[in-house]
């Protein structure tokens, strides 16, 4: 049985609060236990809490002073090239997204207007092209298309060799064409 996803927002009864807080925090010093065991890395872990009267260190008091020890000699460039905030961590996710989202709209531009052509050459009605920045799309792509095909013919009758398409494969003539 699967689990249910859990809603990131603070517990608002405290007893379920603190019993949930120890199970998460047994379970974040297994995983840096596991961390440390199968991957060789160094880490500490500094626990604050409002219940607790002092903070728990993992794995003893003096190891986490070596590790921050270790990290505080690291020069500060070195030190600071994978921190970041919730914020920058946020901010660098949105930005990533964006980019991915601005990538799949100029893909989908591209699969519009390579349907648009499709309907042109099947002889579909021309008045479906709401814009203008439609047609000169349209226009843009049945240059390319006609370039191809005019380099294809050349090559055809050896004007032209090893002739390219706009994405760059080669166009090799076909036998008894």
């Amino acid at each position: 049985m699967g689990r249910r996803r859990v809603q990131h927002e603070l517990i608002s009864k405290e007893s379920v609060r603190k019993v949930t807080f120890k199970k998460r925090r047994a379970g974040l010093k297994k995983k840096l236990s596991e961390l440390t065991t199968l991957c060789g890395v160094t880490a500490c872990a500094i626990i604050c809490a409002s219940f607790d009267h002092q903070p728990e260190i993992w794995p003893s008091p003096a190891e986490a002073a070596r590790v921050l020890d270790k990290f505080n000699n690291f020069p500060i460039k070195r030190r600071g090239k994978y921190m970041m905030d919730q914020n920058t961590f946020l901010s660098k996710k949105i930005s990533n997204l964006f980019e991915r989202t601005r990538k799949e709209r100029k893909k989908n531009r591209g699969l519009e207007m390579d349907l648009m052509f499709t309907q042109c050459l099947a002889g579909k009605d021309m008045n479906n092209f709401d814009c203008l920045e439609d047609l000169k799309h349209l226009d843009h792509l049945l240059k390319e298309k006609i370039k191809v095909i005019a380099d294809k013919i050349e090559c055809e009758m050896g004007l032209k060799s090893n002739p390219a398409n706009t994405d760059g494969h080669n166009i090799r003539p076909t036998k008894g064409g």
